[in-house]
């Protein structure tokens, strides 16, 4: 009898790992796919009636000073939507770069399992 595992022993461990993996980073997949769809389906709503808002408050405001403040007017509400764009642009790029990194819970299991199986 040899002191060291068998070959079939080792194979089988490294499978269960590997299953355990997979497992795991489809679900991670399945968890991302779905967040990302709702985000984007809620995002396109929320930007829609957020520009029918604007082309209606706009017009509405156009409307009222129109005989008399058109023009100052119409410059205030491109200034306002300008710095408003600069906004989002900016907290956008801020989320971007302070995200998560995706598949980090498969990374730090295999990370685990490297340390445990190497000395």
């Amino acid at each position: 009898m040899s002191n060291g595992p068998s070959p079939g022993r080792l194979g089988a461990a490294l499978l269960g790992l590997l299953q355990g993996h997979v497992a795991l980073l489809a679900h991670e997949l399945e968890d991302q796919r779905n967040q990302a769809l709702r985000a984007l389906l809620l995002g396109g709503l929320c930007l829609a009636f957020a520009l029918l808002l604007l082309i209606g408050l706009s017009a509405l405001l156009l409307i009222v000073y129109w005989d008399t403040h058109r023009l100052a007017v119409a410059t205030g509400l491109c200034l306002f939507y300008g710095f408003g764009l600069l906004v989002c642009g900016a907290w956008l790029l801020t989320s971007l770069r302070n995200a998560e990194p995706p598949f980090s819970a498969s990374l730090e299991e295999l990370q685990r399992d490297r340390e445990q199986l190497l000395p």
